[in-house]
């Protein structure tokens, strides 16, 4: 019997000059309260989602990519509108792909708020999800 394929997934920036397709496979997903994400952000937390990196490819734009970090550990932005668009993160072997860059809808939704011992102080969390002072 084939193995059922998995649906992929859109991905884009806010100008449209970067897309990327993901395979809707998220081992993980969280709301990152971090003072890093949420400064990278632009907002309270990051919701991301995780991914074996092999599993996600840029389709358009790749000259436009603007890479904060090295091969294996950074942030990948749009050079052009500033979104971000992923991380990459353990070694170079997973991406946390910001859900907010993405089209279409995954099947996976963040478990739990991590990082937030340095939440924004502002912010009141109001769901049930579960809550870590740091990862």
């Amino acid at each position: 019997m084939p193995k059922p394929t998995s649906r992929i997934l859109a991905g884009r920036c806010e100008c449209r000059a970067v897309r990327y397709e993901v395979a809707d496979e998220f081992r993980y997903a969280a709301n990152c309260h971090c003072s890093n994400c949420r400064a990278s952000t632009g907002a309270a937390f990051k919701p991301f989602a995780g991914i074996e990196r092999s599993k996600l490819e840029v389709t358009a734009g790749t000259e436009a990519l603007l890479v904060w970090g090295d091969d294996d550990a950074n942030h990948t932005r749009c050079g052009i509108c500033g979104s971000l668009l992923y991380s990459v993160v353990r070694d170079g072997e997973y991406v946390h792909v910001a859900m907010g860059s993405l089209v279409d809808e995954p099947s996976i939704r963040p478990a739990e708020h991590i990082y937030v011992g340095s939440k924004a102080p502002w912010f009141e969390i109001t769901d049930d999800l579960p809550q870590a002072d740091e990862l």
